[in-house]
């Protein structure tokens, strides 16, 4: 099976990170394969269909590693990450039970890894320096692509912001700092997030809303 997955075109090669807007959020599940939506081609994967495995590879790779990235920092790493992803979502095919959207049940998998990724390399994330080029965790936009015409203390001023908000992302508690991703990034809705997070939708909406007005109060300045 370790084939197949690092076989396939959407796993096979390196993807420079862009802005979501280039690339687009997940969008919610529907007749992309004939009439079959995502969740009902797992369930058709879990009966042997090799080609749904390979078109819902396809599908979620970039967004997963756009997730992954995220949360990891590292390219390489969320790579990695999400070939594990992959790999872990093939091997569970005959316990799918479509009980959730196929996508929220792909975000528990990839968060969960995430998560105890960031746990087991805490120092090395502590340490590590921020890019200049990497992308702002909350607008989307990474320094590269800022207004040219901007002189050296404009530009100065941007990567000081950038860098500040990825910052206190990162200080947020470890379901906010989640939330906030899934919600900004892959436009996913209240009550996605909440089955990914095993929460309910008004809890999902408190959590939110707590991560949203501390990332204002911290990042007053620069507002």
């Amino acid at each position: 099976m370790a084939t197949l997955v690092m076989g396939n075109p959407g796993l096979g090669m390196r993807e420079t990170i862009e802005p979501e807007a280039q690339h687009g959020a997940i969008r919610p599940e529907r007749a992309s394969d004939g009439a079959r939506n995502d969740s009902e081609i797992m369930l058709a994967v879990a009966a042997g269909d090799e080609s749904g495995f390979t078109y819902l590879v396809s599908k979620y790779h970039r967004p997963i590693v756009h997730f992954l990235y995220r949360m990891v920092h590292t390219e390489a790493v969320a790579e990695e990450l999400a070939q594990e992803v992959f790999l872990r979502v093939y091997r569970a095919r005959s316990s799918y039970r479509a009980e959730a959207k196929f996508s929220t049940w792909l975000y528990r998998i990839a968060t969960n890894l995430a998560v105890n990724h960031a746990r087991d390399n805490k120092s090395e994330r502590e340490s590590q320096r921020v890019e200049l080029d990497a992308m702002d965790p909350v607008t989307g936009m990474r320094t590269e692509v800022a207004n040219r015409d901007l002189n050296v203390e404009q530009v100065l001023m941007r990567e000081e912001r950038m860098s500040a908000i990825r910052r206190e992302v990162d200080r947020l508690p470890e379901r906010q700092r989640m939330a906030v991703l899934m919600h900004k990034y892959q436009e996913m809705d209240y009550r996605q997030i909440g089955e990914v997070l095993h929460l309910s939708e008004s809890a999902t909406k408190s959590l939110l809303f707590r991560a949203y007005r501390t990332l204002r109060e911290s990042l007053r300045e620069f507002l």
